[in-house]
């Protein structure tokens, strides 16, 4: 896969959002859109089916050079040998850990991931040494329907003062894009505007479009 700063569409293969549709098959349609990073998100699923999806979807990401990024599940991503975990706030800082080397022990080549919400939680992840990070959400979601947005103003913040590569998230659809670019934003993440809409492979290829451009 390509080096992660120059990765710019960040897409999720989303159990909330499949509507029967084969996780691998997904997958496939986000590669050949353009996705640079595939997330597998499955907030409610035992962890025995994420493996199966995972063990599903990493021979297409793979065969795409894209790199997979398993939510939650640092077991998983070990398990399977993905490219990358994403980890909340809660599930690193509230579980004890302050280094992502901690979570590298076994896979030192495993890339650590960070959600952020606010200034003072990007400079606690950049300190402790995450491959990446995420801003957000900058608007209302209905991927986390009781968080509350973090606005422009963070991905402002974000533009001037992270050197790490980071991902706005959020919210984000192509009628917003143009504001988030405008922000300073140079990488995102989408999940809705891609998984709803009628070809996600399409959509995928005009957020790359805009992005390129």
């Amino acid at each position: 896969m390509k080096p992660l700063a120059d990765c710019k569409l960040y897409t999720f293969v989303d159990t909330a959002y499949l509507r029967g549709r084969a996780p691998e098959l997904v997958a496939q349609q986000l590669c050949d859109g353009g996705s640079d990073l595939i997330q597998l998100r499955a907030k409610d699923s035992p962890h025995d089916e994420i493996r199966r999806m995972a063990e599903k979807i990493l021979p297409v990401t793979r065969g795409a050079n894209v790199g997979l990024v398993i939510n939650d599940c640092l077991g998983i991503a070990r398990e399977v040998g993905a490219e990358f975990c994403h980890l909340g706030q809660e599930d690193f800082f509230d579980a004890g850990y302050t280094h992502v080397g901690q979570l590298k022990i076994q896979n030192e080549k495993l890339k650590i991931g960070l959600s952020t919400h606010a200034p003072a939680q990007a400079q606690k992840a950049i300190d402790a040494d995450a491959d990446y990070i995420a801003i957000g959400p900058v608007f209302a979601t209905g991927t986390k329907p009781g968080a509350r947005p973090v606005t422009l103003e963070y991905v402002r913040w974000a533009a001037a003062n992270v050197t790490v590569p980071w991902f706005a998230i959020g919210g984000i659809h192509l009628q917003t894009l143009d504001d988030v670019l405008a922000a300073g934003a140079r990488r995102i993440c989408v999940v809705s505007a891609v998984l709803n809409a009628p070809d996600a492979a399409k959509a995928c290829a005009e957020f790359r479009r805009r992005l390129d451009s």
